[in-house]
């Protein structure tokens, strides 16, 4: 008799599914603008110039070793990391209790966890849409957590529905519910609330007792500026009373994907419940890696921690940045120039890697049947899959479909 033999079927990963299909197609004109890997102007993965100096200098070190880390992590990296996100003083670190984790993945998770374990929130509410990964954590960490939507992105007009989140926080959400919000380039949509908008999403956090968990994955990526992308997280952090959680990720600005390298920090208010944080998140660690992986923690904390690096690094983000937006403004040239039906001027305000087309299912399957490019079900376009070679064939091949496809 099998103990297994009962389970039941896991849908497969619908993004990594594509990339596992883009791979094996054998098509010279496929692309890819499905996952949320940076390419260069060849679509290719690309190593930071900062990163590729901060290795050499690593690997000429004599004293390095393969030693574990400390449960908590990389200490200078952690250091680092605090001061990019909340631009820390040293009073300011006595309350914000930081572990490092495997990636921003890994941040979340292991913040569900907490939280699973200690508070036990009541709901978890989650934007409409997110990131695909965003509910399954939650739903693992602990099913007994609802996990509700809040209206975030109005699909009719292609924009944020701010009034909806702002009526669904208000009028649904409890004390000590936990909320969602992406920090910067709200993954799939491309669009984030305004300084004003986030001051109100703050107010209502504050009233209702809320508690702010920030996802923060591309920080320095969306505008190219640290200190603008991080803005919101530090204006929650400045100007509230609020306990909060920040999920750091280093694997889109840094380039280092493979490397799996984030943090996770809790904003706790007072030292006695930031030293309590840091003993509960060291337990669940402990069982659960031990300790994190060494390379890419000494890479990120040897670029923060150099001021030639770091100028490098903020060159680099800067070239990130601005590459997507010249493929922005091609592809929707390209789709102007056609007169392709639909809207796509949203495009060119959406920042980061991403923006949501109005694109059915039907239409993607096309797209990547007959054309050979590829996108989420969702609709969701990656703009690092675009490059001058390819932008035009990708504008051809969505204007097709959609003359095709389009009722008139």
């Amino acid at each position: 008799m099998s103990h297994l033999a009962s389970l039941s079927e896991a849908p497969p990963d619908a993004a990594f599914a594509l990339i596992d299909a883009y791979r094996a197609d054998r098509s010279p004109l496929k692309v890819d603008l499905s996952p949320g890997f940076y390419r260069d102007e060849d679509a290719r993965p690309w190593i930071l110039p900062s990163v590729r100096k901060a290795k050499q200098e690593l690997l000429n070190d004599p004293t390095a070793d393969h030693e574990h880390l400390p449960i908590l992590g990389h200490a200078e990296l952690l250091d680092s990391a605090q001061k990019l996100v909340f631009d820390t003083t040293p009073e300011d670190a006595n309350t914000i209790a930081s572990i490092q984790t495997i990636a921003g993945t890994g941040a979340n998770h292991l913040g569900a966890l907490f939280l699973a374990k200690t508070i036990r929130p009541r709901t978890v509410w989650i934007s409409d849409p997110t990131w695909i990964n965003h509910e399954e954590i939650w739903k693992l960490a602990d099913p007994d957590i609802k996990r509700q939507k809040y209206a975030y992105f109005n699909k009719e007009i292609l924009d944020l529905d701010f009034e909806g989140a702002m009526s669904t926080l208000s009028s649904m959400a409890g004390e000590g519910d936990v909320v969602i919000l992406h920090g910067c380039a709200h993954n799939p949509t491309g669009r984030d609330f305004t300084k004003e908008q986030w001051r109100a999403i703050a107010s209502i956090c504050e009233q209702k007792r809320l508690i702010p968990f920030f996802d923060l994955a591309y920080q320095g990526l969306a505008t190219g500026d640290l200190d603008e992308d991080a803005w919101p997280i530090r204006y929650f952090f400045r100007n509230t009373s609020l306990e909060m959680f920040v999920a750091q990720s280093f694997s889109k600005n840094f380039g280092l994907y493979g490397e799996r390298t984030g943090a996770l920090h809790v904003v706790c208010r007072t030292d006695d419940s930031g030293t309590k944080v840091v003993n509960m998140l060291t337990r669940l660690s402990r069982a659960e890696i031990t300790t994190c992986p060494i390379n890419g923690s000494k890479i990120v904390a040897k670029v923060l921690g150099n001021k030639d690096l770091k100028a490098q690094w903020q060159h680099d983000l800067l070239h990130m940045s601005d590459r997507m937006r010249t493929m922005r403004q091609m592809l929707v040239d390209g789709l102007r120039k056609r007169q392709t039906p639909g809207q796509w001027d949203h495009i060119l305000t959406d920042i980061g890697m991403f923006s949501i087309t109005s694109l059915q299912p039907n239409q993607i399957r096309i797209l990547r049947e007959e054309y050979h490019v590829y996108l989420l079900p969702s609709g969701r376009i990656s703009m690092t899959g675009l490059t001058e070679h390819n932008v035009e064939y990708v504008a051809e091949a969505f204007h097709k479909v959609l003359l095709d496809t389009t009722p008139q």
